[in-house]
């Protein structure tokens, strides 16, 4: 369609992120998921590895974390 935003479409579909924020504080998004459960499964994942990062859920537009 003509005229669609794609920013805001991909935002639709995939509205749960995985953040990853690093030992000095810088923060990059893992991933996006349809769900907040397939994502929590990621971050859940990642966090068993037990580096100095710490991984949580989002939704796209609502930061959790300071």
């Amino acid at each position: 369609m003509l005229g669609r935003d794609t920013m805001s479409d991909g935002a639709a579909a995939l509205p749960w992120l995985v953040i990853r924020q690093d030992d000095n504080g810088n923060r990059y998004r893992v991933g996006r998921y349809a769900t907040q459960g397939e994502a929590q499964k990621v971050a859940d994942k990642l966090d068993e590895h037990g580096h100095e990062q710490l991984y949580w859920v989002e939704r796209v537009g609502q930061s959790t974390r300071p």
